[in-house]
């Protein structure tokens, strides 16, 4: 899995988990939802994801790096 998928599916957990706890535990968590929105728009334009530099330092490829290495 590439550093661009596994964000894509680490946000799409973390909306869903802060919906959750939105939903069942306390309404206040949907500040939660709205930061991971805006972290998501943010690093659409900017390119900075705390995520992406976590995943790099711990030796995952990029979509890229992927491609080079298939035969």
């Amino acid at each position: 899995m590439s550093i661009e998928r596994f964000i894509m599916a680490f946000a799409g957990i973390m909306v869903l988990i802060s919906l959750a706890l939105t939903v069942w535990v306390n309404p206040h968590f949907v500040w939660f939802t709205l930061f991971v929105g805006a972290n998501l728009f943010q690093s659409a334009f900017t390119g900075f994801c705390p995520v992406a530099i976590l995943m790099k330092k711990l030796g995952m490829k990029t979509e890229a790096q992927c491609a080079l290495a298939k035969p």
